[in-house]
């Protein structure tokens, strides 16, 4: 009894690690209660021993049933079953989902019939039916105000958010998820309900692009996991989560700490959903890093885990040089994406890498279709990457004013979400519309503060893409003086000595000098070696 009584006393102190050790030594003395097998395996649960867990529920189950409680039996059967659906274990969970429904069928109304709404809700929002999902999370949360079952409503209520933010409807859907969150943050929910709604309502914050409450409600996550130590389950995503919100402010370093931890939370023992997406979510970094052989093995261990295509391997073969098969992989990826926030990454890659394979029709409708879920979704972060797209094509097109004014857009708005990776990126694309202008003491500027950036980010690639700029406009200009490199320019997009002399305001005579000027500093003897040599040197 003491054992038992010590156990009790752990779970209302939540030490989930103590109340499994106790529970588990007055178990071995004399069989638990039904009742008391429940919390044991919700402790079980709670510190990472999920077989375990499904084990001591069953028993319970069986427990209840021996003794004729059938709604008590039903509601294990219904955890079993929920716990298994969303841990990725379709037939387990249909066996006692099934069996949940059974033994209710001629119940009369109680909350029990409330909870097997929940995986209705669940496979229809994860099968594109949206409206059937919020109908059944509906009369889920009806069921719980009626016997006042805070578990149920507050399951109930995010499940019905995620179904509006599904149907577009998303500011009543995240209102609902707001409400969720008060009884989370309240302590008015069981811990099992209280870690799964942190996840859910974090996993909707990236549908939505919403960086602010993801922030917010990573860091309650963070906190209430660390209010209980031996809290297991949770981390993991946390991890994520938190790693994606470092990578974007720049903190580089931890984000790839917390990634690797992440990896290692979802792969142990065995490999659960979310490893995936903190394999991916590693791989990015190393892309970023430069560390290309560890990028394209946690890229290939993500695409094992997750069916999701993504766009990172693509832009691993871009950054690696290789223009075909990033171009191929790109267009692969964008064709079998469908939702509109799963294309808004992709579409922002594939601007890069159609316009770099002169592409330019196709990058112009990507933007503008980034541009339309920008709209849709009004975020700042899809406004900034929208932006940034829209401004690349027009710099591309030969429209560098244009391209400047959609590029300080982005780039302010980048800023403004404190991310600086993506802001000097922006920099970069601002530094070539300068140019393009002819206003290279401000592109020169804007290319040392994008180099400083990379510089302390250790974003390898990028930096070297911009000392590649930088040594493209010394070897281009050589010692042409700017005018000559202007009629350079000019020769190479095929126009005359007259047409240039209209373009400059200067004479045809002035031109022919500069053109022989260019001819003897480059040792070149006609306009065709001109205009190739400006195309090698990317001049044009």
């Amino acid at each position: 009894m003491q054992a038992l009584d010590r156990g009790r006393k752990s779970l209302q102190d939540r030490a989930w690690r103590a109340a499994f050790d106790q529970l588990s030594a007055a178990d071995r003395e004399a069989p638990l209660e039904p009742v008391d097998l429940e919390e044991l395996s919700k402790a079980a649960h709670l510190i990472g021993r999920q077989d375990a867990s499904a084990d001591l529920l069953a028993r319970a189950h069986q427990g209840f049933l021996s003794r004729g409680e059938t709604r008590r039996a039903a509601r294990s059967a219904f955890w079993l079953g929920f716990i298994s659906l969303i841990s990725g274990e379709p037939a387990q969970a249909s066996g006692w989902l099934s069996r949940a429904e059974r033994l209710l069928a001629d119940q009369p109304d109680c909350v029990e019939k409330g909870y097997l709404l929940l995986p209705v809700g669940y496979r229809a929002v994860h099968g594109g039916d949206a409206a059937v999902a919020y109908r059944a999370f509906g009369e889920a949360v009806d069921i719980g105000e009626r016997f006042g079952d805070s578990d149920l409503l507050t399951l109930a209520r995010q499940g019905q958010g995620r179904a509006l933010i599904r149907q577009g409807k998303t500011a009543r859907g995240v209102a609902l998820l707001d409400e969720a969150m008060v009884a989370v943050r309240a302590g008015e929910v069981s811990p099992i309900v209280a870690g799964g709604v942190y996840c859910s309502l974090i996993d909707a914050c990236s549908e939505i692009f919403d960086l602010r409450r993801a922030q917010e409600w990573t860091s309650a996550l963070d906190q209430w996991c660390r209010s209980q130590p031996d809290v297991v389950p949770y981390r993991g995503h946390c991890l994520i989560r938190r790693a994606e919100l470092m990578q974007l402010h720049g903190a580089w370093h931890d984000a790839v700490a917390e990634s690797q931890h992440a990896c290692e939370q979802f792969s142990q023992p065995n490999p659960r959903p979310g490893a995936g997406a903190a394999f991916y979510r590693l791989a990015e970094l190393y892309r970023l890093r430069g560390q290309f052989p560890e990028a394209e093995d946690a890229y290939r261990q993500a695409s094992r885990l997750q069916r999701t295509r993504q766009p990172g391997l693509a832009q691993l073969r871009f950054a690696q040089g290789q223009l075909d098969a990033a171009n191929v992989a790109i267009r692969r990826v964008l064709e079998e994406l469908l939702e509109p926030a799963e294309r808004a990454g992709a579409l922002d890659a594939y601007v890069e890498i159609v316009l770099a394979a002169r592409d330019v029709s196709a990058a112009r409708v990507a933007a503008s279709e980034l541009s339309e879920i920008a709209r849709r979704f009004n975020a700042p972060l899809l406004h900034a990457m929208s932006d940034r797209a829209l401004g690349a094509v027009s710099l591309t097109e030969g429209d560098a004013k244009a391209a400047l004014a959609a590029l300080r857009e982005s780039w302010t708005t980048w800023c403004e979400l404190e991310a600086p990776y993506e802001a000097a990126r922006v920099r970069v694309l601002m530094a070539l519309a300068y140019r393009e202008l002819g206003d290279h003491d401000a592109a020169d500027l804007e290319l040392d503060a994008a180099c400083q950036v990379f510089q302390r980010l250790g974003a390898a690639p990028a930096l070297a893409g911009v000392e590649a700029l930088a040594q493209k406009k010394s070897s281009a200009a050589g010692s042409l003086t700017e005018r000559e490199v202007q009629v350079l320019k000019l020769v190479a997009s095929g126009r005359t000595n007259r047409a240039i002399a209209a373009k400059l305001g200067i004479s045809e005579k002035t031109v022919a000098r500069h053109l022989s000027n260019i001819f003897n500093k480059l040792d070149l003897s006609s306009r065709a070696a001109a205009t190739a040599y400006a195309y090698q040197r990317q001049l044009v």
